[in-house]
């Protein structure tokens, strides 16, 4: 018997106690969910905000709703979950993920690039630094995600480049992060040596370049700095 979600948040509450039954494995993945008015029986709440809840399980990757058929639990992973317990990582924690992903990266992107990847990244190079004093800052993050972003697509690992890209978020407050603060912003020189190292091919070279660009960052945060 499912838990009966409280009166305040109802939709958010239902979506909660359908979520702990797919956690707990009574409803696996590939199962078809009970219908809306069982649901809404169950829980305690009427079915417009059963609808409600599974729309926002939908959007989640969780549900998937079949016309005619029903409605299906798609997975058993739950992002919103991780990225809540990743946003109480510390600064230091989210440079060392973003550093272990960068780096393999760019291993991979030193043997598969071709040449039209080298020529859009030294143009997403160009662009990062362009000066853009209107958007206080928030169009150069965005430029220098999409250039970091880019070499991530250039490994041609498409597990590694959608891993990236659910943590965008984080890499954005680690770019953000050194900018007005006591961490150091690498500087262009930083980004075009691991372009460099990129274009030689050589995927020891573009590690070192990565780890090279990441570690001032982490030594200040490991000495304390905020």
């Amino acid at each position: 018997m499912l838990a009966q979600a409280p009166r305040t948040s109802l939709a958010d509450s239902a979506a909660n106690s359908i979520r702990a039954e797919i956690a707990a494995g009574r409803w696996a993945v590939g199962s078809r969910i009970p219908i809306e008015p069982q649901l809404a029986q169950l829980l305690g709440v009427s079915r417009g905000t059963v609808r409600e809840a599974v729309k926002t399980l939908v959007s989640r990757g969780l549900l998937e709703v079949q016309q005619g058929s029903g409605t299906y639990v798609r997975s058993g992973f739950d992002p919103s979950v991780s990225l809540q317990k990743m946003r109480r990582a510390s600064l230091r924690d989210q440079f060392e993920v973003r550093r272990a992903l960068e780096v393999e990266a760019a291993r991979l992107a030193a043997v598969r690039h071709t040449a039209k990847d080298l020529r859009n990244l030294k143009t997403l190079l160009e662009k990062r630094g362009v000066p853009d004093a209107s958007d206080a800052g928030a169009g150069f993050i965005e430029r220098d995600l999409a250039f970091h972003l880019a070499i991530v697509d250039i490994s041609g690992n498409l597990a590694l480049a959608e891993t990236c890209r659910f943590i965008a978020g984080y890499i954005k407050e680690t770019i953000a992060s050194t900018m007005g603060t006591s961490l150091p912003e690498p500087d262009h020189a930083a980004h075009q040596a691991i372009v460099d190292a990129i274009a030689s091919r050589s995927p020891d070279r573009a590690a070192e370049a990565v780890r090279a660009f990441m570690s001032p960052m982490i030594d200040t945060l490991s000495q304390g700095a905020p």
